[in-house]
């Protein structure tokens, strides 16, 4: 994949943990690992949050998004709860992934599993100035499935 522009995050790391790796060539996702002294069991509707034994320093400009992981999400029912986790420029602690179970078994995470991806993206700014009125739009206020399904 031909990258537009690469841009270089600093991390720290807990010794044994492993920093994101990209699993293919056109990957837009880095796999993120758990970091875990012990299996971590996550029941059916549970949450947890499981360490990751990283930190990063994300440029001034982007951010950091935590995603699921397909293959989790499909075959287990494990996904990501704040989907997706922002990872602001300014944070420097260490990266925690919160994890539900959204399927019918317990599911174990052991050291080293591969839980989320990362996605690093561009970000903008903006300004907010509130107006006494919104311009019309042929949608105006539809929301919530005002579009339709088809």
């Amino acid at each position: 994949m031909e990258i537009k522009k690469e841009i270089t995050i600093a991390f720290t790391q807990k010794e044994g943990s492993t920093l994101p790796e990209y699993k293919s060539g056109g990957a837009s996702g880095a796999d993120i690992f758990a970091f875990l002294a012990s299996p971590v069991n996550i029941a059916p509707m549970e949450r947890r949050l499981i360490p990751t034994g990283i930190s990063m320093q994300i440029p001034h400009g982007y951010e950091a998004q935590i995603r699921p992981r397909s293959g989790l999400a499909l075959k287990s029912g494990i996904t990501v709860l704040n989907t997706p986790g922002t990872i602001d420029s300014d944070y420097r602690g260490e990266i925690g992934i919160v994890l539900i179970n959204l399927g019918n078994q317990v599911f174990t995470v052991k050291n080293g599993d591969r839980i989320a991806q990362l996605v690093v993206a561009a970000v903008e700014r903006c300004a907010f100035h509130p107006v006494a009125e919104l311009s019309e739009s042929s949608r105006g206020s539809g929301g919530y499935g005002s579009t339709g399904t088809t």
